[in-house]
C-alpha cells in the first residue's frame, strides 16, 4: 500500500479502537477530548512519516503516540487539579500516575468498543443519532462520508452527532457490559441499530457505490465483534449476522454499471458472493438454539431461500410463510410488500394485486413499481399508469432510469 493510501486506511482501522480505549479511560463527557487526541495523532503521523519514513509497525507507533498524548493530557489534569486541592500526598501522586496508564491491549481495545457500541446505543438518542455516532465512532467515518450516507449536510450531521452527545452526557451513560441480567435488553438497540445501518447501505438512495458497501460492511463487522465475544453471543445475534451474510451476497448483482438497481428475478446468479452465501449458512445454524425466535431469525430464513437458484413453487411457498410469521411477530409495510412479491410468485399475480392494493402504500414508489410488475401483461394501461406514479415518488436518478425503462417496455 502506497504512503498517501496508509493513513487513511490506518484511521478508518485505527481510529474506533483508539477513541473507544481513550473514551472508555475518561468517560463520556470527555468524548471530544478523546476524539481531539486520537484525531492530533494521526496529524502527527501524517506530518512525520513523510519526512522520517514508516515506522516498521505503523499501527503500534500509532498505538503509542496516542497513548503518551492521553497521558500528558492527564497529566496536565491533575496537577491543575492538584492545585485546587489543599493537601497533595506522596499516595496521592502515585495514584494519578499509575491512573494514567492507558491500556491498548488488544483485549481492552476490543470491549471498550463493545462497551462503546452499548453506550452509543443508548434509547436516550435517536436510531438516526446512534447510527451516526457509530459510523463516526465505531467505524471511523469521516463526517462528509456520514453526510452522504444520510444525503444530508455536514452542518446537520455536526449538530445531530454534537446533540447526541450531550444527551448522553446528561444522561451519565456509562461504557461499560451491562449486566448478565439485562444483557437481552441492552442487546434488543444495538441489534437494531446495527440493522439500520446495514440498511442504509444495503438501501441506500446515496450515489456513491464504495460508502454503501461499506456501511454493509461495517455493520457486518460490528455484528461479528458481538458474536466472538461470549457474553454478546446470542441466537439473535447469530440470526442478523446470518441475515446480513445472505443479503451482502447480493450486493454486486444488486445495481449494474449506471447505479441502476436489477430486481431479483433479472439479477445475474454469477455474482453472487458464494462465500458470504456460505457463512450465513453458518452462522444460521449458531442462531437455531434457545427458545426465543426474534425477527433476525425470520428475516435470516427468508434471505437463505433468497439465496438459492431454483425457481420452484416449495421455494416461493416457504418464503411467504416465512413472511406470514414475521408479519405476525411485527408487522411494518415494506416486509408486507416483499410478502406480496413472494405470494405473486407462489399463488399468481391476480391474488397478489388483490392483497397489495389492501396495502395502499401511497408515497412509496417500490409500492407502484411492484403494482406495475404484477399487472404487466393482464393490464398493460394500468401497469403503465402504475410505473409513472413510481417515477413520480423515485428520488434518485437510477430509480428514474430503472421505472422508465419499465415503462418503454410495455
Amino acid at each position: 500500500m502506497e504512503q498517501h493510501e496508509l493513513i487513511p486506511h490506518l484511521f478508518r482501522t485505527e481510529y474506533r479502537k483508539i477513541v473507544s480505549v481513550l473514551c472508555k479511560r475518561f468517560g463520556f463527557d470527555q468524548v471530544e477530548i478523546a476524539e481531539d487526541i486520537t484525531s492530533e495523532t494521526f496529524l502527527t503521523a501524517a506530518q512525520t512519516w513523510p519526512m522520517r519514513g514508516l515506522p516498521q509497525n505503523p499501527a503500534a507507533w500509532l498505538y503509542n503516540v496516542a497513548k503518551n498524548k492521553a497521558k500528558n493530557y492527564l497529566q496536565r489534569e491533575g496537577i491543575f487539579k492538584s492545585k485546587i486541592t489543599t493537601e497533595i500526598t506522596a499516595q496521592t501522586d502515585a495514584s494519578v500516575f499509575l491512573e494514567n496508564e492507558i491500556d491498548l491491549s488488544l483485549q481492552n481495545i476490543n470491549d471498550s468498543q463493545l462497551q462503546m457500541m452499548f453506550a452509543i446505543c443508548h434509547p436516550s438518542i435517536s436510531a438516526k443519532a446512534q447510527i451516526g455516532l457509530s459510523l463516526r465512532i465505531l467505524c471511523g467515518f469521516g463526517i462528509e462520508e456520514i453526510a452522504d450516507a444520510f444525503l444530508a449536510g455536514k452542518e446537520t450531521i455536526n449538530k445531530r452527532l454534537f446533540r447526541a452527545k450531550e444527551k448522553l452526557r446528561e444522561a451519565k451513560i456509562k461504557i461499560e457490559f451491562p449486566g448478565s441480567f439485562e444483557i437481552d435488553d441492552r442487546l434488543a438497540p444495538v441489534l437494531r441499530t446495527i440493522y439500520l445501518l446495514f440498511n442504509e447501505g444495503y438501501y441506500s438512495e446515496s450515489q456513491n457505490k464504495t460508502v454503501r458497501e461499506e456501511l454493509c460492511l461495517e455493520a457486518i463487522r460490528l455484528c461479528t465483534m458481538l458474536v466472538e465475544n461470549k457474553r454478546t453471543n446470542k441466537p439473535q445475534v447469530n440470526a442478523l449476522l446470518s441475515l446480513m451474510y445472505f443479503q451482502a451476497s447480493r450486493l454486486e448483482a444488486r445495481v449494474n454499471k449506471n447505479g441502476e438497481l436489477i430486481l431479483y428475478e433479472e439479477q445475474d446468479i454469477n455474482l453472487w458472493n458464494v462465500e458470504f452465501i456460505t457463512k450465513g449458512g453458518y452462522f444460521l445454524h449458531c442462531s437455531a438454539t434457545g427458545e426465543k425466535m426474534s425477527k433476525y431469525h425470520l428475516e435470516a430464513a427468508i434471505a437463505y431461500w433468497n439465496t438459492q437458484k431454483s425457481d420452484t413453487k416449495e421455494k416461493w411457498e416457504n418464503i411467504l410463510q416465512l413472511y406470514n410469521k414475521l408479519l405476525q411477530l411485527e408487522y411494518s409495510p415494506i416486509a408486507a410488500l416483499n410478502r406480496t412479491y413472494a405470494l405473486s410468485k407462489a399463488n399468481g399475480k391476480q391474488e397478489a394485486i388483490r392483497e397489495a392494493e389492501k396495502l395502499d402504500l401511497a408515497n412509496n414508489h417500490f409500492y407502484f413499481t411492484l403494482l406495475g410488475e404484477l399487472c404487466t401483461d393482464i393490464d398493460n394501461l394500468k401497469a403503465k399508469q402504475h410505473f409513472e406514479k413510481a417515477l413520480s415518488l423515485a428520488k434518485t436518478p437510477a430509480d428514474k432510469q430503472t421505472i422508465q425503462k419499465k415503462i418503454d417496455n410495455l
